[in-house]
């Protein structure tokens, strides 16, 4: 290749042009780069490790079937694992908004690791007829998404979800016992403890949990093999189960071919259910952030039953004022999580005969999903939940004056009478238990027994039907 100036001379099928001398990159990725100037935001780090992990794994596999030299094969799974690693990150700048097959980003990775490899073995290396051997963008990139999704899944996503889950079960056992009023219509309702409250959040992470994991099994499954168009022309039969073998060795996460590469290179469904399970934990995670900002709301005019860790000052212009900054941010996340969904079902449909042309849309969005709900979730963890307070006293007084404790009196003296004392209670702004006491007709220690805010919070009927219940 010829130097000149700052620049060299670079060479593909369509012609010459000039790359920088001292880029890893030739000729393909640099016309990629001088088509788009579109978001100035290149491919994730994620994507390009995955990408660089099937590079590698294909070369370990065609230096075992005798389809490269053991040298050449060594040079390349070295290179690509070096990249896998971490090195030469500056040199994948290609925008992400490209051609809609990746082909630019499969490229961009032949070209920088054939170069590493040559340089560092003294061979020569072709970005096409080595480094690309029994491959096609069409079945490279899509395996590569895949492998980047379970390992996003597995290694940040889930642990992220694991531990708040355990956060929240944590705080439960410490602050379970305590009542507290519950609320449906943001109205009064009966009473409940704060462990059946976080107890709720942390099923709902549990299902979010078993959901992802479901989805995985389907996204495990990589088309690699299919070269083109899923036929596997020019890839010799025992390439993809070798490759998603060697991937699988590599990484420590489950890799399979696909039964039919078909379907992996022209849908990609699975990666739009996966996208759905992460909009589904998102709507459980925004409900659990609204939660706390109402419950924390006040400290004097709102709800106020707890008191979220003070991070920052709130206002500008009010001294002392303190904000849920937390639970904020996380329903920023969420909101976030929901659009890229709606992004990647977008992405997903657009598969026309034999190709989806939206997948560098579809990596990009499912890695930034997964990276903002991992780190919203340790952040909600350690620097909300953890450090909550409960404020016994305020949580005390309103369930002393919840008028709607009398719904334990119904089968005793029937649902209208029962209504009577409630608006009773509320209108006078008097304990339930007193005007009960002068009401029902019920002795005290029936009474005190009936309207327990602790057993109510045990479900059943505390007492006998008198026939006009309901």
């Amino acid at each position: 290749m010829a130097k000149r100036g700052g620049f060299r001379i670079e060479h593909d099928s369509m012609g010459e042009l000039q790359v920088p001398k001292d880029a890893l990159w030739g000729a393909q990725t640099q016309r990629a780069l001088d088509n788009f100037h579109i978001s100035g935001r290149p491919m994730p780090a994620a994507f390009v490790r995955a990408l660089a992990l099937t590079k590698a794994a294909a070369a370990v596999v065609n230096g075992h079937l005798g389809l490269l030299d053991r040298p050449r094969a060594d040079a390349i799974m070295e290179a690509a694992s070096a990249i896998a690693g971490g090195a030469h990150a500056e040199q994948f700048p290609i925008d992400r908004y490209q051609t809609g097959s990746g082909t630019s980003s499969n490229m961009n990775a032949n070209e920088v690791v054939a170069h590493a490899a040559a340089r560092a073995s003294k061979l020569a290396i072709h970005p096409n007829d080595h480094v690309n051997l029994g491959q096609s963008s069409n079945d490279v990139i899509p395996s590569a998404l895949r492998v980047m999704a379970v390992l996003g899944a597995k290694r940040e996503l889930l642990p992220a979800l694991v531990h708040l889950r355990k956060t929240i079960d944590k705080r439960a056992k410490a602050v379970g016992k305590t009542v507290k009023t519950g609320r449906t219509h943001l109205m009064d309702a009966m009473p409940l403890t704060f462990a059946q409250e976080f107890g709720a959040w942390s099923a709902q992470l549990d299902s979010a949990q078993a959901r992802i994991e479901d989805s995985l099994k389907r996204v495990r499954r990589l088309p690699i093999g299919g070269t083109a168009i899923g036929t596997g022309i020019n890839a010799h039969p025992k390439f993809g189960k070798g490759v998603a073998k060697a991937l699988s060795a590599a990484t420590g996460a489950k890799f399979e071919q696909a039964g039919n590469t078909f379907e992996g290179l022209a849908a990609q469904d699975d990666l739009v259910e996966l996208s759905g399970q992460l909009n589904a934990l998102a709507v459980a995670l925004m409900k659990v952030g609204n939660d706390l900002r109402w419950m924390n709301s006040g400290p004097l005019a709102g709800l106020g039953e707890i008191e979220l860790p003070a991070l920052q000052p709130g206002s500008s212009i009010m001294p002392g004022k303190v904000n849920p900054v937390i639970p904020e941010a996380l329903c920023m996340v969420c909101a976030q999580a929901m659009g890229l969904h709606q992004a990647i079902s977008i992405a997903g449909q657009s598969g026309n005969f034999q190709l989806n042309v939206m997948l560098p849309l579809i990596a990009c969005d499912l890695d930034e999903a997964m990276q903002l709900l991992a780190n919203a979730m340790r952040a909600l963890a350690d620097k909300a939940i953890a450090g909550m307070k409960i404020r016994g006293d305020r949580v005390a007084a309103a369930l002393d004056r919840n008028p709607i404790l009398v719904t334990a009196l119904n089968p005793i003296i029937g649902y209208e009478n029962a209504a009577k004392i409630a608006k009773r209670a509320y209108a006078e702004q008097r304990p339930v238990l007193d005007v009960a006491l002068e009401d029902s007709g019920l002795p005290e220690k029936q009474l005190r027994r009936l309207l327990d805010p602790a057993d109510l919070t045990k479900g059943g009927i505390k007492g006998g039907a008198s026939g006009s219940g309901g």
